[in-house]
């Protein structure tokens, strides 16, 4: 699998394939993992002020404006975890979780796709003005324009804001993108964020393999 990424100045993307071993209806998180939910639990990586500025940066460069409902994916989840809708009691499913915990204490955001539903060939670059997806089962949409994004061959599908319903994993799930919306002025960070997460995909029996990048 090689993934195309458009070039970016600010860009320090990480992408992972994972396989999980069983279907992720049948993989409920275990206790020690939704345990991290908690901002106060001990992680290898933590977030700071200068995290988040350079992660809405990143994002800002296309000419997005990453506030409000538009705020990065990881901001949502201190936010979500500080009003008590997020936490060691409620986990969504394995591959979620890993991801909200992973982002939660890093400050990335991050994104999980079906391979399944993305349909190659698959590009990471900015989305064009009016890009937008629904990014919930309500049918809600988010207007991504300018904002760095995954696509596939029917359009874009993920980014560090929200992942589009199309793509999103499912009680079906096997096999999963992850990507790092990490920035270069943080590279370390995201290599040990990246580091991390793949430890965290084995510790629970999936795979976890770097996906090679080549510029479009």
């Amino acid at each position: 699998m090689v993934l195309t990424v458009d070039p970016h100045p600010l860009l320090a993307l990480h992408a992972l394939r994972s396989t999980l071993p069983r279907a992720l209806g049948d993989l409920p998180s275990p206790p020690a993992l939704l345990s991290l939910l908690d901002p106060a639990a001990a992680a290898p990586v933590g977030a700071d002020d200068s995290v988040r500025a350079a992660v809405r940066e990143l994002l800002r460069h296309g000419g997005f404006k990453p506030t409000g409902r538009s705020k990065p994916a990881s901001e949502h989840l201190l936010k979500a975890t500080a009003e008590g809708r997020l936490g060691p009691s409620q986990g969504i499913n394995l591959a979620v979780d890993l991801c909200n915990v992973v982002s939660l204490h890093s400050g990335l955001p991050i994104s999980v796709v079906d391979l399944e539903r993305a349909v190659a060939p698959l590009r990471v670059g900015l989305a064009p003005a009016g890009a937008r997806y629904v990014f919930n089962a309500s049918g809600q949409v988010i207007d991504i324009g300018g904002l760095i994004s995954l696509f596939d061959a029917e359009g874009p599908c993920a980014g560090p804001v929200k992942d589009s319903q199309r793509t999103k994993t499912h009680a079906g799930t096997v096999e999963t993108l992850v990507l790092i919306w990490g920035p270069q002025s943080l590279s370390s960070q995201v290599e040990a964020t990246a580091n991390w997460y793949a430890s965290l995909l084995r510790e629970h029996g999936a795979t976890a393999e770097p996906v090679a990048q080549e510029s479009h």
